[in-house]
């Protein structure tokens, strides 16, 4: 699987009173990168939906490394994995730009159900592994 990834700049709005980016935006920012990732691959989030597939985060594992600042250029990574028959991951970074900083990891685990509300892998996840 190749790395899909997106560029971004933060913008004044997102951050503290410390005048970095508040650590739940973070999670804004990696969301989006996954939401562009499907897009690219085909798949519109909100169109899952509307079919009766509930794609959702069942766990969040994110390590912060470094903070951005207001005004920061950075891309945001993304990869997936398999975890289990019923389960997959994103694995996505973020690092500043132009050097490639690390600023954070992050491990993103979802599951499916369908309309009947029972657990799936439909075959339009598959393809994203």
């Amino acid at each position: 699987m190749q790395t899909y990834t997106v560029d971004m700049a933060v913008r004044d709005y997102e951050c503290d009173l410390q005048g970095v980016v508040n650590n739940a935006v973070y999670q804004n920012y990696t969301e989006h990168a996954r939401h562009e990732f499907l897009k690219s691959r085909g798949l519109d989030f909100a169109a899952l939906t509307a079919s009766g597939l509930h794609v959702m985060v069942i766990r969040a594992e994110l390590d912060y490394l470094r903070s951005l600042c207001s005004g920061d250029v950075f891309r945001v990574s993304v990869k997936t994995e398999r975890v289990s028959r019923l389960r997959m991951a994103f694995v996505q970074q973020i690092t500043l730009l132009p050097e490639g900083r690390p600023i954070l990891n992050a491990r993103f685990v979802v599951a499916a159900v369908n309309a009947q509300g029972r657990p799936c892998f439909p075959e339009s996840l598959e393809r994203l592994l």
